[in-house]
């Protein structure tokens, strides 16, 4: 069996982590200074990602960007970075930046898997509502195979997401500006 590399099993700091090889950091992620391995998502999980991403740019004001899977620093110390699946973040956040500082994401977006659920359902939310991100959206497989987009927006005074929506055919919203998603297409 072979051993774990000495950055795996002790707190991480950000100039760690900043020196750790590209390829290495794809699948990781930060929490309190502890690395989290993530498994690599299903083909399904990409092109549902690729899809929304591709959705929500197409409609998205010049004011805003849209990536996939790019580190969003929580906090310094202890190091706290997360990957959500779709972020939607400042235009005025240079391209080639990494990370996103949290303060300029507008919405991150969690597409759940199997092995993720209750930390796409309750870490995660709980952790970007404290960072203060607007809102938070969680795409879930209902049991009949179709999808389903869960809308959120953060009530400040709890810093705690409140529900906004379930859609499973037509996302029509205005927040956090106007976006018509076809559901199902995300599939295609």
């Amino acid at each position: 069996m072979t051993a774990l590399p000495d950055w795996m099993l002790s707190e991480i700091t950000a100039e760690e982590y900043a020196n750790l090889p590209e390829e290495v950091c794809r699948r990781i992620e930060i929490v309190d200074g502890r690395v989290l391995v993530s498994p690599s998502p299903t083909p399904l999980h990409n092109d549902v990602t690729s899809e929304l991403r591709r959705a929500i740019k197409s409609q998205c004001p010049a004011e805003w960007q849209v990536t996939t899977e790019t580190d969003v620093r929580m906090h310094e110390v202890p190091l706290h970075d997360r990957k959500p699946d779709v972020i939607v973040y400042s235009a005025s956040v240079p391209r080639t930046r990494v990370p996103i500082p949290v303060t300029e994401v507008l919405l991150a977006i969690e597409v759940m898997s199997p092995g993720s659920i209750i930390t796409d359902r309750i870490d995660k939310p709980a952790q970007y509502a404290h960072a203060g991100i607007p809102h938070f959206w969680r795409v879930e497989m209902d049991e009949n195979g179709e999808l389903v987009i869960l809308t959120h927006q953060i009530t400040p005074s709890s810093r705690r997401y409140e529900q906004t929506g379930e859609y499973r055919t037509l996302l029509k919203t205005e927040t956090p500006f106007p976006l018509e998603i076809d559901v199902q297409s995300l599939l295609d």
